[in-house]
């Protein structure tokens, strides 16, 4: 049996952790981030979502130094609960990672339409109210192709185009914050909160899940590792992860709050640009933002393509889905069947439009917090030291308290039925094309 290809090091695994996770909401959508909670609730709800993160990091570096797994979360809970439970943890986190797909395909064409305005034409039909213009729709349809082959054409050519991107981000990242600062002024905070500190806080943490997703996404390339990668690099590019990207979401946060009066600019698309073109004076940059967000689309894109395929091939090898999907490339020693339909599928659901850009971040959140809660439920199981029994459990309640939050309908910003309605389609799908039969998955 063709093996995937060995390839991977632990700068690869870094930028595989915090590329996937960090993408371009920090511009599409730092609106919705702000008027939630304000420049003080969006800091500390990302902070404290953040710390909270750090016991299921390492429960999940636990998991994947002894055991190696492409599966990965259906892997670990394969070891104590029954099939059911883990197939559907498995297909929740593939909700997880496939669902920025699309998000990256249509958050492109919006990019591109904000740089060249001639681009917002064209409009074939309307989602949810919102146009779905042609020339948005082609460039988001040749990133998605873009990606595809790349991923198909083998781990080391997706890895190289992972480092570029996460390296290339973080470098505009430092340039713009470092200009926009020095022009901005403290008196641009206030309103710090938008709603009470409490509910503004409770706000930015339930959305938390989603754009922190893809710390864990180490695991579904654990197989890849080069030979001579030593197992504890694993846990290291996790935490790195965590703490750089929840670094990133603060100081940007932070800036945006300080470089202009966020309040008067909430309604412009693009907040993050508008904010530092407002506090420098000057078009140039917007452009330097504008790289760096595409850059970041481009990481987070492949990123999360290369977990969704990589966790579909592995439940195709369990028989959890359709073992053809379980296929390994000859030659390129890549999941050839699972890397394609994961395309096939981002292309369709472009169709939808930025209808889908905030509602993916809900239902998002939700299989992220699914999956974590599962993994730690599993560690604790397995029955570990105290000290890690006691880590553990504190990674499941807060993997449970992230999934309450959006299915408790008294909380502010639970869900309503639009997410609903994508929730339980998934989950009808995966009874449907899965095989989640009682017993435990082969593998």
């Amino acid at each position: 049996m063709t093996q995937l290809a060995r390839k991977l090091r632990v700068t690869d695994y870094f930028s595989l952790g915090w590329g996937t996770m960090v993408g371009v909401g920090w511009l599409v959508v730092m609106d919705d981030w702000l008027l939630r909670g304000g420049p003080l609730g969006g800091i500390l709800g990302f902070a404290i979502g953040s710390i909270l993160l750090l016991p299921i990091g390492y429960v999940y570096g636990k998991f994947v130094m002894a055991m190696p797994d492409a599966a990965g979360e259906v892997a670990y809970t394969a070891k104590v609960f029954p099939r059911p439970v883990s197939f559907f943890t498995g297909w929740m986190m593939m909700l997880a990672y496939f669902i920025v797909c699309p998000w990256e395909a249509v958050a492109v064409g919006r990019i591109a339409g904000y740089i060249f305005p001639a681009l917002d034409s064209i409009e074939l039909y309307r989602v949810a109210g919102k146009p779905v213009y042609l020339p948005h729709l082609a460039i988001g349809l040749a990133l998605t192709a873009l990606v595809t082959v790349v991923n198909y054409r083998g781990i080391r050519l997706s890895a190289t185009f992972q480092n570029w991107t996460t390296f290339g981000t973080l470098a505009l990242f430092v340039v713009f914050v470092a200009i926009g600062v020095a022009r901005g002024s403290p008196a641009n905070f206030p309103p710090l909160f938008t709603h009470t500190p409490f509910v503004s806080i409770l706000l930015v943490l339930q959305i938390v899940p989603y754009y922190m997703t893809g710390y864990e996404s180490v695991t579904k390339a654990a197989e890849e590792a080069n030979p001579q990668f030593r197992a504890q690099g694993f846990s290291r590019a996790i935490f790195a992860a965590i703490v750089v990207g929840a670094v990133f979401y603060i100081i940007v946060i932070a800036a945006v709050g300080f470089v202009a009066p966020w309040r008067r600019l909430t309604g412009a698309p693009f907040m993050t640009a508008v904010a530092f073109e407002h506090a420098v004076g000057a078009r140039w940059i917007v452009s330097i933002i504008l790289s760096a967000a595409l850059l970041s689309l481009f990481k987070v894109f492949n990123g999360n393509f290369i977990a969704a395929s990589r966790l579909l091939f592995a439940m195709g090898r369990r028989g959890l889905v359709d073992a053809r999907l379980a296929s390994v490339h000859p030659r390129n020693q890549t999941p050839a069947a699972a890397v394609v339909w994961v395309g096939v599928a981002t292309a369709l659901c472009m169709f939808l439009g930025s209808a889908i850009l905030v509602p993916i971040s809900e239902v998002g959140s939700v299989a992220s917090a699914t999956g974590w809660f599962a993994v730690c439920a599993a560690y604790l199981c397995m029955k570990p030291r105290i000290a890690e029994r006691l880590i553990a459990l504190l990674g499941a309640l807060v993997g449970l308290a992230m999934v309450l939050m959006k299915f408790v309908p008294f909380v502010p910003g639970s869900f309503s039925g639009w997410e609903w309605l994508v929730l339980g389609l998934w989950i009808i799908l995966g009874t449907l094309i899965g095989h989640p039969r009682i017993g435990r998955p082969r593998g």
